[in-house]
Parts: C-alpha cells; structure tokens; sequence
C-alpha cells in the first residue's frame, strides 16, 4: 500500500513538472512584430540551462539607404556595434514565473535607442505575445505575432 501512494505521489509530481514545463515552453516559436515601422522576425528559443533566448533573425529592411547591412551601431557594447540587425538578441536568461503565470528575471534590448530594459513577457486574451520593457516604472508594451514557423 505504502508503495502504492508513493508512486502515485511521485508519478503526480511528474505530472504537474511537466505541465508546468508545457506552460513555460509555450513561448518557443517564431514571431513577427513591428518597431517604429520596421517590421521584424524573432526567435524564441529554450537555452540548455531552462531559460530562454529571443533573437531577430529577419528585417524587412536590412540594409541602409546606400544599401548596406544595417548594424547595431547603437549598442552600449562596443564589441556588438558590428552585430547585423537581422542577428541581434533582444533578450536571454528569461524564466518562467510559475506563480504570476509570465515570463520575467531579464532585461531586454533596444537596438533603436541602443538600451536595456527590465522585461516581463506573457501571452494576452488574443494569444499574441506581450512583451513589457520598463525602467524605474516608466516602460513600453509591444506585442508579437507567433507564426507558424520553427
């Protein structure tokens, strides 16, 4: 009897990690979103260590007026500033809030203005991504698209 309820204790346990890593892994994927008119794709993925990466992977216009490659020429790192703008990661080491049911604990990248800011991610109503970027209470809400896309 007593191995009985352990092992539905322990099988119960198992359960409920996974379903809690279902919940996390939820925002991995493909997602298009839109910057001061530039529209982008990024890419969310799950790091070895359970926390997750999110990277631009295509611009719509990533080249310049004289039709080069645009670079993160605003980035604060000044080993990053040759970064092309399809290939610059927005954000990494985010984790999954269980309790709050969002994603949080990281900053996120501005290559715009060329700054970091403290990030909370979740999904809304409508299923698209909400990505929430604020310095000393003052912040920014984007929202992403998921595409059907690996």
């Amino acid at each position: 009897m007593m191995t009985l309820v352990i092992t539905r204790f322990a099988f119960g346990g198992a359960m409920a990690q996974n379903a809690l890593n279902d919940a996390a892994d939820n925002i991995v994927g493909v997602y298009q979103g839109t910057q001061n008119g530039d529209k982008f794709k990024a890419k969310i993925v799950k790091l070895t260590n359970g926390k997750y990466r999110g990277q631009i992977i295509w611009m719509q216009n990533p080249n310049d007026a004289n039709g080069k490659k645009r670079l993160d020429t605003k980035n604060p790192d000044e080993k990053l500033r040759n970064t092309p703008c399809d290939q610059i990661v927005l954000f990494s080491g985010l984790e999954y809030n269980a309790k709050k049911k969002r994603w949080d604990g990281t900053k996120i990248y501005d290559p715009q203005r060329g700054m970091k800011a403290n990030l909370t991610v979740e999904f809304d109503k409508d299923g698209r991504l909400k990505l929430r970027g604020s310095i000393l209470g003052i912040g920014e809400t984007v929202y992403w698209t998921k595409l059907n896309e690996k």
